[in-house]
């Protein structure tokens, strides 16, 4: 595309990628690809922004910012699941560290699929 480029990335959660397709909706007519990612994100969203906003912040105490916005999406209930979110990670957490981020996770009150 002429005239486009991209001038800053910085990774966001689903929750607030689903809060900017909702209010862009109400706006504009979505576009196919935007009708996909506004049904994926509401399907597999199991915390509200402003809980995914606060746990974020926790997390960051123990891993950067880009991992923590994807332990927030994710929200995995075990060691193992935590694991292969840093599977392939240069500076993925100690044991103790995963086992306190666990911890923070079991505060927050998880939507489960029925």
């Amino acid at each position: 595309m002429i005239g486009k480029k991209t001038l800053e990335t910085e990774p966001i959660p689903a929750a607030k990628v689903k809060e900017i397709l909702e209010e862009f909706s109400e706006k504009h007519e979505l576009s196919y690809e935007q009708n996909l990612t506004l049904a994926h994100v509401t399907n597999l969203n199991k915390l509200s922004l402003e809980e995914t906003e606060k746990l974020i912040e926790e997390l960051e105490a123990y891993v950067d910012h880009k991992q923590a916005v994807r332990v927030a999406d994710i929200v995995p209930q075990d060691m193992a699941d935590l694991r292969l979110i840093f599977a392939k990670e240069r500076n993925a957490p100690s044991n103790d560290e995963m086992k306190e981020i666990l911890e923070i996770l079991e505060k927050y009150d998880i939507k489960e699929d029925e």
